[in-house]
């Protein structure tokens, strides 16, 4: 017969199937892993699988805190060959993060050697540090040989591992845990463990108690680098009762600790002579150190934070950062807020307590629910580890009954061994002993058979019937195992407590006071500069008050439009025909040792738009408006501001019609003078203008022909001025322009005699 030999067509084994379904349900299987055998801790022992694997090899290395620190490349190696078939950065990723102090709040693996620092350096690699458990991380593993978990085959099926951990420390929210999955994520930051212990003594004494009570001994988080939780109470209590909120974190102000444990809280060190400088101790958790200082320093170039001279790192094992102000002048609370508000020194820890319950089923729980799964996960295994120790001590009595036996009728068990070919069943028959009872007799060494063994039989044979009792009596008794666990915890509060090293609160809970909203503009270092604006809209500041009438240099074809005397601390208004005001600072203006750069790179100003007047801002000062048909108002400096780039609309225009006078009203001024292009004059009172923050204005003169040539503020008494032209710089004024004095509105008449020939003031 011919034997095929053809190779199966590889095509016969593809499935035809819609691309959407099969799509949805292996992404669905892949989300489902992450879900829960990646990203999510787990509410009864706080740890993700490649944690828990870490510990569970550790443990088998023996890497007790009382043996020698064993290679971190054994623990690796042993994690991804045995438990974890992933990659050996990932898995000693999370071995360091277990052993930082500033990043678990309770470390669960002791290095030796090089394991990263605050400022974000790496760890050294694996073949270089050694480590073991912590004895935190021992009371966490407390109970695995006592029957309390299920074990489960690792991925190839040749070893077990642990489903959970069974000890009684709280990891969950001891030391928190944060994990993206696939839909949803989860934050959970570190917290005091006698805090916790404290909250839940109480809901086991009392299941119906309000969460108000819970947050009265569960303050909030308690991050492992310090700092400041500066959130209401109110605030924090309701982001635990939702399970979901924001936490505002701060660096801390302070020189160090006091005498008495407590924090030194201005963080103002004050140096000879008046001067002083800040220091921080303690930073936001999760912020690297260097990237601060980068921060800090990067504002001080860009002149973001003038009050700030200088950042000096003066850490050794503590942290100890130095701010130097640029004088001694400034006030420490505006640096201080000029700091949280422009770095990470103030950062928000956003709070998901989104874990997996005993069932592997993830879910948002707030801080009630949360504790009352962590107790029923506890008395369970209370309850697994005494069915465990019944099982044990069932086992043992049955063996001490058979050996009691066996002293009571020594000669006739030895004469049965010596002269019986198969003792067992003899003995088994004329004593009536078990299988395991005889067993174990004849499996007894000669040096047992001393008279002293039966009384040692009889009292741990007592000692076992009690202790069975006492253990029977706790399954039966819901109370009874209540009672225990809270025992148990106070027992464990003692290594935690408020006075240990490791138990001591670090991050205060003191919310903060109102922020104190203060304008950047304050942080501006106050200098005088010379503003410069060509004709063609080119924009520079030149240091100092350069003389108004010196020639500057400008771009062929172009010329001076504008040049003003300011401070770096002012802002620029900016009027244009058009009716529109923009704002521009004076410390954004480019160097003068160019051209500068054109305006219009900074405001949207309109491509057919014309520039009319540049002035600087001053606080409740005011502006004569005037357009090129003689209507005009009066309008408020606060009001003209504008917070963007497009600038504000005030005057309204229409075609035709242009804003063509903007000039500064003078507080003593009472008077305003206006002429025509047909060279007559009006002065009337000002208070017959109106103030205005937008519109078309008044009629200030009235026009057969031509329009508005230009208008000015004046002191009635003082008389009206104008320079006479010419080289000699004369300027001619008329004290008495009573007669030119009308209600405004009026056509007027021919201005004094020397008035300018080009009709302007």
């Amino acid at each position: 017969m011919a034997i095929d030999t053809t190779e199966p067509d590889p095509f016969d084994a593809i499935v035809d199937a819609p691309f959407d379904a099969a799509l949805s349900e292996r992404y669905l299987v892949y989300a489902l892993s992450t879900i829960t055998a990646r990203s999510l801790p787990d509410l009864r022992d706080g740890l993700k699988p490649v944690h828990r694997r870490l510990l569970w090899a550790m443990r088998q290395l023996k890497l007790d805190p009382s043996q020698a620190f064993k290679k971190s490349a054994r623990v690796v190696g042993d994690v991804i060959g045995k438990y974890h078939p992933h990659g050996d950065a990932s898995v000693y990723d999370a071995m360091v993060r277990l052993a930082q102090d500033f990043s678990l709040r309770y470390p669960l693996v002791e290095g030796q050697g090089n394991f990263g620092n605050i400022d974000g350096d790496n760890a050294a690699a694996y073949r270089y540090t050694e480590a073991r458990l912590t004895k935190t991380a021992i009371q966490l593993m407390a109970g695995l040989d006592e029957g309390t978990v299920n074990f489960i085959p690792t991925y190839n099926g040749e070893e077990e591992e642990p489903e959970i951990f069974p000890g009684l420390f709280p990891n969950l929210l001891a030391n928190g845990s944060s994990g993206i999955a696939v839909g949803m994520a989860t934050s959970i930051p570190s917290h005091n463990v006698a805090e916790i212990i404290d909250a839940t003594l109480l809901l086991i004494d009392n299941p119906h108690v309000e969460h108000a009570q819970l947050m009265e001994v569960f303050h909030g988080p308690d991050f492992a680098t310090g700092g400041v939780v500066v959130d209401s109470p109110a605030a924090i209590s309701h982001a635990y009762e939702t399970g979901k909120g924001a936490i505002r974190v701060r660096g801390r102000f302070s020189t160090g600790r006091e005498a008495d444990g407590s924090w030194e809280p201005t963080g103002i060190e004050k140096l000879g002579g008046g001067q002083w400088q800040l220091v921080i101790s303690e930073i936001p958790y999760m912020l690297q150190k260097g990237k601060l200082i980068e921060q800090v320093a990067q504002l001080i170039a860009d002149k973001k934070l003038p009050i700030l001279e200088d950042i000096r790192d003066e850490s050794d094992e503590q942290i100890r950062l130095v701010f130097v102000p640029k004088s001694r002048n400034i006030d420490p609370e505006l640096l201080k807020e000029s700091l949280y508000k422009l770095t990470d020194l103030e950062s928000r820890f956003s709070l998901n307590l989104n874990v997996l319950d005993a069932t592997r089923t993830p879910g948002v729980l707030g801080l009630k629910l949360l504790l009352q799964e962590w107790v029923i996960a506890q008395i369970d295994i209370l309850l697994r580890r005494s069915q465990h120790r019944l099982d044990k001590i069932a086992a043992r009595l049955e063996l001490l009954q058979g050996y009691i036996i066996a002293y009571l009728n020594l000669d006739r068990i030895i004469e049965i061994i010596r002269t019986e070919d198969e003792p067992k069943p003899v003995m088994m028959a004329e004593f009536q002993l078990t299988d395991r009872q005889a067993e174990a007799i004849l499996n007894m060494r000669l040096r047992s058979l001393r008279k002293l063994e039966e009384m040692e039989l009889r009292r741990e044979f007592d000692e076992l019937v009690a202790e069975q009792e006492e253990l029977q009596k706790l399954l039966d008794s819901p109370a009874r195992q209540r009672t225990r666990l809270k025992r148990d915890l106070a027992t464990l509060r003692k290594d935690y407590a408020e006075d240990t090293a490791l138990g001591r609160r670090r991050t205060t809970i003191a919310e903060a006071a109102p922020t104190v909203e203060f304008s950047m503009d304050a942080m501006i270092e106050k200098a005088p500069v010379t503003v410069i604006l060509s004709a063609k809209g080119w924009i520079r500041g030149a240091s100092g008050h350069e003389p108004l009438d010196k020639e500057f240099k400008f771009k062929e074809g172009d010329g001076p439009a504008f040049t003003i005397h300011a401070q770096t601390t002012d802002k620029l208004l900016i009027a244009c025909d058009n009716g529109r005001f923009y704002t521009l600072g004076a410390d954004k203006l480019p160097s003068a040792r160019g051209f500068g750069e054109p305006i219009r790179t900074m405001l949207d100003i309109d491509a057919s738009a014309q520039i009319v007047a540049l002035i600087p801002y001053r606080p409740k000062g005011q502006l004569l408006l005037a357009s090129n048909i003689g209507r005009g108002f009066v309008a408020e400096m606060d009001e003209l501001l504008a917070e963007t780039r497009k600038g504000r609309g005030v005057m309204t225009t229409k075609p035709g019609v242009r804003l063509t006078v903007v000039r500064e009203v003078p507080a003593e001024h009472d008077h305003i003078a206006v002429v025509g292009d047909n060279r007559k004059l009006v002065v009337f009172a000002l208070s017959e203008m109106p103030v205005l923050a937008k519109g078309q204005g008044v009629t200030l003169q009235r026009y057969r022909d031509g329009g508005l040539s230009d208008a000015i503020t004046l002191r009635l008494e003082d008389g009206l001025s104008w320079a006479m032209g010419g080289e000699t710089g004369r300027t001619r004024t008329e004290k008495d322009v009573v007669m030119w004095k009308v209600a405004r509105g009026a056509a007027g008449r021919m201005p004094p005699t020397g008035f300018p020939r080009d009709n302007k003031f």
